[in-house]
């Protein structure tokens, strides 16, 4: 009798931590991932945490979050159960999980123990910076704006350019 090998799928999950979570509660998190693959029947191929990172938008009262990233094979189950999971964990403030491979052949997917193990995150605690209400309503930006001229500007610095490469630079002899 031949071994059959086993097809699963390849997902990437990234998940968002809060910027103020400490070590163990991410540890929490992460060994709920790895137990979530596991029970499914998954592979758990990379682990990796990203560290703390502005984010694109306000999420959850949120200005920083701490991003892992999580690499695995399993099937369509496992998905659903993972990202519950997440929903329920408190300090998860967003997920994000997407197929990147179909039919993936388990026995030609080369796993590497220390890539697939979760590292203590070494996390130093930031000062977070206090907005005051005009700053969150956007009436104050720190950032200095690009200068926007209006297209009359440019038409009127070039005219002006203009006028000046053609004045004459002397006056005419003998016009006193």
């Amino acid at each position: 009798m031949a071994t059959t090998s086993q097809h699963l799928r390849e997902y990437e999950t990234i998940y968002i931590l809060r910027s103020d979570v400490d070590a163990d509660t991410a540890d929490k998190v992460a060994q709920r991932v790895a137990e979530v693959v596991d029970r499914e029947k998954g592979k758990l191929v990379k682990f990796e945490s990203w560290g703390r990172r502005r984010l694109a938008y306000e999420v959850a009262k949120q200005r920083k979050g701490v991003y892992i990233y999580v690499k695995y094979l399993g099937k369509g189950g496992l998905v659903q159960e993972l990202e519950r999971n997440l929903r329920l964990a408190d300090a998860v403030i967003k997920h994000l999980t997407v197929q990147t491979a179909d039919n993936v052949d388990i026995a030609a997917v080369s796993i590497d123990p220390e890539e697939a193990k979760f590292r203590r995150l070494e996390l130093t605690s930031e000062p977070e910076e206090q907005l005051t209400r005009e700053k969150q309503l956007g009436l104050i930006v720190d950032e200095p704006r690009p200068e926007h001229r209006a297209p009359e500007d440019d038409f009127l610095a070039d005219k002006e350019e203009v006028e000046e490469a053609e004045a004459p630079s002397e006056p005419p002899a003998g016009t006193n």
